[in-house]
């Protein structure tokens, strides 16, 4: 069988930039993740160990850190996951005016 050439469709996505010190924004975007809940843990302390370890998403294939700069992309399914800002630079062009209809 001969390969087919496709075109990805135009869906539009919300996403976010990790810079390492937004994690409440992430957190509000993406939920609190049902291991998370278990956390105490001051602030500041929380933000350095982001910042210097990544941050851990969970996405349907499994976890996967991302490092700052990266974006998080909730898809179509409202599963999140991460991008490398060149690729997701690449892939996305921002949306002015949504006038979807859902």
């Amino acid at each position: 069988m001969t390969p087919k050439k496709f075109r990805k469709k135009p869906v539009v996505i919300e996403a976010i930039q990790w810079t390492g010190d937004n994690l409440e924004d992430i957190i509000k975007f993406t939920g609190l993740h049902h291991s998370a809940l278990k956390w105490t843990w001051v602030k500041t302390h929380m933000a350095l160990i982001q910042q210097q370890e990544g941050l851990k998403i969970f996405t349907l294939e499994g976890s996967y850190m991302a490092t700052i700069g990266d974006y998080i992309v909730k898809g179509v399914k409202g599963e999140f996951y991460p991008c490398k800002p060149d690729i997701f630079e690449e892939t996305y062009d921002e949306v002015k005016d949504d006038t979807r209809t859902t």
